[in-house]
């Protein structure tokens, strides 16, 4: 425990905070049973409330390794016999589990929903907020299905779905006749005695916890914009657990010594390998193997030791957790910053550097491509570029280190404690980019973007009006500023979008700016007019699926 408490660890995660404008960040360890946990910086601007172990975070998708967990205790559960790995979805749920190919219907299973390979995509805009006259919840989420299009063969590949884990929240509360949030109430949280984790803002509002929230902040124009955490009931199951590092620290000591509801048959069942992440090997970190998906988490080998966890991201939060089962050794951060996913990496990757016992001038950060030997002038020379000023970052802890290194009796027995897809996480809460497969935003529609456009020609009015698609619901066209404009602030990832000409008065690139963090994604939208009168809308809503979401234009 005295690595989380030497001068060069604390000055490392210092620097990390101010290198990538990380607000406040809370770490929590446990190595051979001992707990520690430590806080950084601030939780809330507006009170000047310093950040701690027991400072709460929405911890975005990490939530799914509890949700998952819900769906093995019923799978353990000889009341309930028919809720099994291998079960149909259908099955279980005959009247709501329908999806828009039969094939699909009849075919996936418990574990195919947990280990994203259903190949249904995220359809991640798809989904009516709090904002909505009529807000989805876990049962229109799940019935909905039917209306949205797959974009891969069952089991053919990894395609990350928030949705699903909705729907496994649906299974659970059909199948125990009560709330997904009085469940994990009475299953998990009682038990491991996480008294400061439960499901929503709204209920950590309810139970007096208001004072100990960290508000989310996102960095931009150099400064800070604050985001209080949003109810998401819509998402509930691929997020929107509230809880703290020193209890969120309490799950993954039950994970690691399969203590309290995570028996052996629990754990086995969530660890389970099911799903390749990414096959595409290019893009590995040192040392590491490709992820596998089990349930709810992804497991992984790092210097050949396996390592099982989940990340979160969303507008102004970021988290991670993993544990080494063979290394007795968890972690948890937490931070009130979205930019803090990279931090969060690095973090982990020096706790299980410094648990695993790397000597210290093996463990500079490298890129997958070669191994990068610095010399002395290269640990002197401070750098400008992001890459160089975090391995500075690292290699200033690491100089410290070498001075001040704990002995073999105090290594790293502390509190703190991995991936995400990417996706608005609470729900994964972020747009999926259109990239090529180089991540690079596509050619054609940059060069779409930035080409000369001819003037818009036909009456803005013709386009005007209500538009509508079964499983996107309506979409309303108006005029903004002379331009075509779509208000969809109503959908749980809200946006907005307007509307670029681009050819023959149909051809159009629609920015679409996210409601929270006012990036701007520009997709594809076409027009489509018979007779001389706009009939339909397509909208390249879910690049996964390859095709336009049509709606119907309704009179």
């Amino acid at each position: 425990m005295a690595f989380l408490e030497s001068v060069p660890f604390k000055s490392f995660v210092t620097d990390l905070l101010r290198q990538k404008h990380i607000p406040g960040l809370s770490i929590a360890i446990i190595h051979n049973n001992e707990i520690a946990s430590s806080g950084y910086g601030i939780a809330n601007y507006e009170d000047n409330a310093p950040c701690t172990g027991d400072t709460l975070f929405d911890i975005a998708s990490c939530s799914k390794s509890l949700t998952a967990a819900s769906v093995a205790l019923l799978v353990d559960d000889k009341e309930h016999p028919k809720v099994q790995y291998d079960a149909l979805m259908s099955d279980l749920l005959p009247d709501d589990f329908v999806m828009s190919e039969k094939s699909y219907t009849e075919g996936i299973t418990v574990e195919d929903i947990l280990s994203h390979r259903t190949g249904m995509p995220s359809h991640d805009s798809a989904f009516l907020g709090p904002k909505a006259a009529h807000p989805d919840n876990a049962k229109s989420i799940t019935r909905n299905l039917r209306n949205l299009k797959v974009a891969a063969p069952l089991r053919s590949r990894y395609l990350y779905c928030n949705q699903m884990y909705t729907v496994a929240t649906h299974l659970v509360e059909e199948t125990v006749k009560k709330s997904f949030s009085d469940f994990l109430e009475e299953r998990i949280f009682a038990p491991l005695n996480m008294s400061s984790t439960t499901l929503q803002p709204s209920s950590a509002h309810a139970k007096g916890w208001k004072g100990r929230m960290a508000k989310g902040y996102i960095w931009e124009n150099n400064a800070y914009r604050g985001l209080d955490p949003q109810n998401c009931s819509e998402g509930q199951g691929a997020g929107s657990v509230i809880s703290s590092a020193k209890d969120l620290i309490k799950w993954v000591r039950a994970l690691l010594y399969h203590e309290g509801p995570v028996n052996d048959r629990v754990y086995q069942g969530l660890t389970k390998m099911r799903s390749i992440v990414n096959p595409n090997a290019r893009r590995l970190r040192a040392h590491t193997t490709p992820a596998i998906y089990t349930a709810g988490m992804e497991m992984y080998f790092y210097r050949g030791n396996m390592v099982v966890g989940h990340d979160g991201n969303i507008p102004g939060f970021a988290s991670r957790f993993l544990f080494m089962p063979d290394l007795k050794f968890g972690a948890v951060v937490l931070s009130n910053s979205a930019g803090a996913s990279g931090a969060a990496t690095m973090i982990m990757r020096v706790l299980m550097d410094e648990i695993i016992g790397v000597p210290i001038e093996d463990r500079l950060l490298q890129n997958n491509k070669r191994k990068e030997n610095l010399s002395k002038k290269d640990l002197a020379t401070h750098s400008t570029t992001q890459h160089q000023s975090q391995k500075e970052c690292q290699l200033k802890f690491l100089r410290g280190k070498s001075k001040d290194q704990p002995s073999e009796d105090s290594q790293v027995e502390t509190n703190t404690a991995p991936q995400d897809r990417i996706s608005r996480d609470g729900l994964n809460k972020k747009k999926p980019k259109r990239d090529n497969k180089d991540g690079e935003q596509q050619p054609e529609r940059q060069k779409k973007c930035e080409q000369f456009h001819p003037s818009q020609e036909t009456p803005l009015e013709a386009y005007v009006g209500r538009y509508w698609n079964e499983g996107y619901r309506a979409m309303t066209v108006q005029i903004r500023d002379n331009q075509l404009f779509i208000d969809a602030t109503d959908r749980s990832m809200g946006f907005t979008m307007t509307f670029q000409h681009v050819k023959d008065q149909t051809e159009y690139i629609a920015h679409l700016k996210d409601d929270i963090e006012l990036t701007d994604d520009p997709i594809d939208a076409e027009f489509v007019f018979v007779d001389g009168k706009v009939m339909k809308m397509g909208l390249d809503l879910e690049p996964a699926i390859q095709e336009m979401i049509w709606f119907r234009r309704q009179e």
